[in-house]
């Protein structure tokens, strides 16, 4: 009997072996397979490996796993390039000191002064000219500042003419001591979770006051107006936006007039003021958003802009998506993804949690694809190298992308500015975010990629900073995208 009952086990586990084998060789997409299910197959196999039943599984994606990101150890080539990064961003460590620096001796904005420096001709400037501007930061009791460093952001801008433009100033390294008894690991926080309160001590947030030594404007302490005069005649602008614009590291800024951003650098951004003109811009395009809620605003955009653009219902959760909107029409399919862990969302099913190397890999790509990455604003509760691993698996995936159809069009938004109050400034600096954007526009240069310079272009407006900005600014990154995908058009017929 015992003998009968272990054959007809050794028989069912051998058909139930062979049925897994014969599934998993005749499967063709894996999109439905979250994280889990790859990795309780790959157990299992190694389990029956080694019983010396010989089992291959499939792997995906140019041998790489459906969670290629997972517990694998770096290469020597992705360390070295981690330690370039980090280096690129790092400043030198704080000085030594016998007594806690006193809040006296840190930078006051109150006491620091400006001045706008003439140009060889005297004071005359004009559309197109380089500006100069000196600052001295004094501290609180307004003496010169001889050591430490600050982080000023440039911002010239006339509200009347809709003009701004914008630049970035570091002075000497600047220092954030840590608060005592907490380490680092207590400011990293899952958005669930959320954020632990209370970090500092009421002497350390004298440090952190908006109005006061955060988001200050310094005084001038001469001109600080100036009179903007039309391009100089020996200077000729390029018309054509149908000029393919440069890589990611070559990205022009540029500034407002008339609240429609100018791009430098020879390409010219055409202004999409009626939903028909965006319409027949994308006409037979699939644009395919991935990202934080920065670049969902494109989607909400879109969809409120253009009427033929109508949203499909897939009755999911408000700010995570998946989300769809169809012309039908003009053959349109525009759709939105969040990206994966971490995010700062609320209660999001694991089914739905994709990571963005995982959807690229699924695309066909090609001259009618066009695909929006944003990828910042949940990263600034973690470590700098959790940013550059994840980018490093878009990169990748995106060059797999471009290998196997090059027309297709890959567009990046970078980082903006935002609001910060005492709390906010604590987690999610622009400090911070500029060195993500440091990190992003190395991890990008020299692919065939296009940038919207989200950081100038909510700089150099004189609206105030928001980590979703307003609508003036997000029409000029929609057209931004837009000019970029027409020129695409125009070159390709």
């Amino acid at each position: 009997m015992c003998r009968n009952l272990t054959k007809y086990a050794l028989v069912f586990l051998f058909l139930a072996l062979s049925g897994l084998i014969f599934l998993l060789r005749n499967i063709h997409t894996v999109e439905s397979w979250n994280c889990q299910t790859i990795s309780a197959l790959y157990q299992l196999q190694s389990r029956i490996q080694s019983s010396f039943i010989p089992v291959s599984l499939p792997t995906f994606y140019h041998n790489r796993t459906f969670c290629a990101h997972l517990g694998q150890k770096p290469s020597p080539e992705d360390e070295l390039e981690e330690r370039y990064l980090l280096d690129s961003i790092a400043w030198p460590g704080p000085p030594p000191r016998s007594a806690p620096i006193a809040l006296r001796q840190t930078s006051d904005p109150v006491h620091s002064l400006f001045t706008i420096l003439p140009t060889k001709g005297g004071r005359e400037w004009h559309v197109g000219d380089q500006l100069e501007a000196l600052v001295q930061m004094h501290d609180f009791q307004g003496r010169p500042k001889r050591y430490g460093g600050d982080f000023l952001l440039a911002r010239l801008h006339s509200p009347e003419l809709g003009a701004g433009v914008a630049d970035l100033y570091t002075g000497e390294p600047w220092y954030c001591y840590k608060p005592k008894m907490l380490s680092c690991d207590t400011r990293i926080n899952h958005a669930k979770g959320g954020y632990l309160k209370h970090l500092i001590t009421n002497k350390e947030a004298l440090l952190f006051q908006s109005g006061v030594n955060i988001k200050v404007c310094i005084h001038a302490s001469g001109p600080d107006r100036i009179n903007v005069l039309p391009p100089r005649k020996d200077k000729v602008e390029v018309e054509s936006s149908s000029i393919k614009p440069e890589p990611v590291e070559l990205a022009p800024s540029g500034y407002y007039y008339a609240d429609s951003w100018r791009a430098l650098g020879g390409f010219t951004m055409r202004q999409f003021n009626e939903s028909s003109a965006i319409t027949q811009c994308l006409k037979n395009k699939v644009i395919n958003m991935y990202g934080d809620s920065t670049v969902r605003q494109w989607f909400e955009y879109l969809i409120a802009f253009v009427p033929e653009l109508k949203e499909f219902n897939l009755h999911s959760p408000k700010n995570v998506g998946p989300f769809m909107a169809v012309d039908s029409t003009h053959n349109i399919l525009l759709k939105y993804r969040c990206h994966g862990p971490p995010i700062r969302f609320s209660t999001v099913m694991s089914s739905e949690l994709r990571y963005i190397s995982n959807e690229l890999d699924g695309l066909p790509g090609g001259p009618n694809t066009v695909v929006v990455l944003s990828i910042w604003a949940h990263f600034s509760t973690f470590p700098v190298e959790v940013y550059i691993r994840r980018l490093r698996h878009i990169r990748r995936a995106v060059l797999r992308l471009l290998d196997r159809a090059p027309g297709t069009l890959v567009v990046i938004r970078s980082a903006n500015l935002q609001a910060l109050e005492q709390e906010v400034s604590l987690y999610n600096s622009d400090w911070y975010s500029l060195q993500l954007d440091d990190v992003l526009r190395a991890m990008f240069k020299g692919m065939s990629v296009l940038l919207v310079d989200a950081w100038q272009m909510t700089l150099a407006h004189h609206l105030p900073h928001a980590l979703h900005p307003p609508q003036v600014i997000v029409k000029n990154m929609i057209d931004m995208l837009l000019s970029y995908v027409c020129a695409e058009k125009k070159k390709s017929q």
